[in-house]
């Protein structure tokens, strides 16, 4: 059975073991934070390293509690999505596409919807929720929940962990967005959705002065929640795929005051409008990056409603230098949407989005070589797909390579590339929260092809092996290991 809600998720942790509750008073602002950091960095915490999922019991200024760190670690991110391993996930995606790997671009371009046509598990409209026990039209005041300030230079207090739910008014398509959310006010919130990002292309769907309807989310089944955070394409909606993750439709429910359907099992739901045009300096933030963003004018929502369950739980991120909770969300979309990049780039074998790279900064991905410029022409297709564009440097290994073995990419990357003939460099989108390129928005990627060469690609020495010893020593070393008393 999928957990119906946060709070089963909550109580699975309880169960073993990897939940703390703290019931000592703490601050919103910074307090929360550096507990939270300390522990997401630990490594010898009985919990695990990266510490125990936290829930605050008394936070200053509110009566909610505040969960926090609930996907800090592999085995909770395992166990928020029922799976005894990640890569289980893609299996599942595997068997759902046994179709020919595709001819040509059409083809290629028809598998992404194919997920949706198999999809058995679309979201379920109810006509009442839990997430509506409690409505509050008149005066909506934003200060009743817990909401963070997480670093010291941070404009003011954030949400982090917010479903932002918007609907494409041409194609009717909802898309459903993680995206930081600035407290103005008690009525007004800074909308942080990147010009790439789909929030962004639904805004820019409206005429200046018109009201487009937005909800945030708070909480929810931890499919949900984690399925706002999923490179997903346009035509895919977050709460089918959420449905196909947990095995069980996600169940919706019609807003109080906008045009959307919200999840019913939601802890809070945040209502209101955002007017074209109509702009507002939000930052500095603390970013995944370790720095802060610097500030932009972006979009304002005007809270119309708040909802919420009796007694609800706030649930929150933080994000800043690395490892931090964000690192496990990431891993999981790594390893559930690496069968969708090979079916499109089938030389494929691994690919690892390593947590110091912020997992758009750096790819190392293996393949299977056959052709000279096979790895130049794997990172062109990389840098073509999705939020694949914004990967700064994508590093290219053999099929042998560990690439989840960082020890291992960087002695083979350092030995096999002469600089000069193996590192290609192009120009195009970056993440807007690069603040090493030039401009907003547009800079420069790298490649770097550490496969081993061939003739063709400029190499006419020879290649030496690797050193290995045989297996049959191996093995008589393994049988005599006790005698030689080591």
């Amino acid at each position: 059975m999928a957990y119906r809600d946060l709070r089963e998720f909550i109580a699975a942790l309880d169960s073993k073991k990897w939940l703390h509750r703290v019931s000592a008073p703490v601050d919103w602002k910074l307090e929360i934070t550096e507990i939270t950091d300390r522990l997401s960095k630990s490594s010898g915490h009985p919990a695990g390293a990266g510490g125990p999922a936290l829930l605050f019991e008394k936070v200053k200024d509110s009566s909610i509690p505040l969960a926090i760190n609930l996907f800090g670690t592999k085995a909770r991110m395992e166990l928020a999505l029922q799976v005894q391993d990640l890569n289980d996930i893609p299996k599942r995606i595997e068997e759902l596409m046994e179709i020919p790997n595709p001819k040509g671009l059409m083809e290629k371009l028809k598998l992404l919807p194919k997920l949706a046509e198999l999809a058995q598990f679309p979201p379920k409209v109810v006509s009442r929720a839990p997430c509506q026990e409690v409505v509050i039209r008149d005066n909506p005041i934003l200060s009743i929940l817990p909401i963070l300030q997480c670093w010291p230079d941070d404009a003011g207090r954030y949400i982090t962990l917010g479903s932002t739910i918007t609907r494409n008014r041409q194609t009717g398509r909802r898309n459903v967005g993680l995206y930081r959310l600035q407290i103005f006010d008690d009525r007004t919130i800074g909308m942080h959705w990147q010009l790439h990002k789909d929030g962004a292309e639904h805004w820019r769907g409206y005429a200046k002065g018109e009201k487009m309807p937005v909800a945030v989310a708070i909480g929810g089944d931890p499919a949900s929640i984690y399925a706002a955070s999923a490179p997903l394409p346009p035509e895919i909606d977050e709460y089918l795929f959420a449905g196909f993750l947990r095995k069980e439709p996600v169940e919706m429910v019609k807003g109080v005051t906008v045009d959307l359907e919200v999840p019913a099992q939601a802890e809070i739901v945040i209502e209101g409008y955002v007017e074209v045009g109509e702009r507002r300096m939000e930052g500095p933030f603390g970013d995944h990056t370790g720095y802060y963003s610097l500030p932009e004018p972006y979009p304002v929502m005007h809270v119309t409603a708040i909802t919420h369950r009796k007694n609800p739980i706030y649930v929150t991120t933080i994000v800043g230098r690395p490892p931090m909770e964000d690192l496990w969300l990431g891993k999981a979309t790594e390893r559930i949407f690496l069968p969708l990049i090979q079916k499109m780039v089938p030389e494929i074998v691994d690919m690892n989005l390593p947590a110091e790279g912020l997992f758009n900064n750096a790819a190392v991905v293996s393949i299977k070589k056959s052709y000279p410029g096979q790895a130049r022409k794997v990172a062109h297709a990389l840098w073509g797909l999705g939020q694949m564009m914004f990967t700064k440097v994508i590093i290219v290994v053999d099929e042998h390579v560990n690439v989840q073995d960082a020890g291992e990419v960087a002695w083979l990357s350092f030995m096999n590339i002469d600089p000069k003939r193996d590192c290609f460099f192009v120009e195009g989108p970056v993440d807007t929260l690069n603040h090493a390129s030039p401009e907003w928005n547009y800079g420069s990627k790298m490649g770097i092809d550490a496969t081993v060469k061939l003739k063709e690609e400029g190499h006419s020495r020879g290649w030496p092996d690797i050193i290995e010893m045989t297996p049959e020593m191996k093995a008589l070393v393994t049988r005599r290991w006790s005698e030689y008393n080591l």
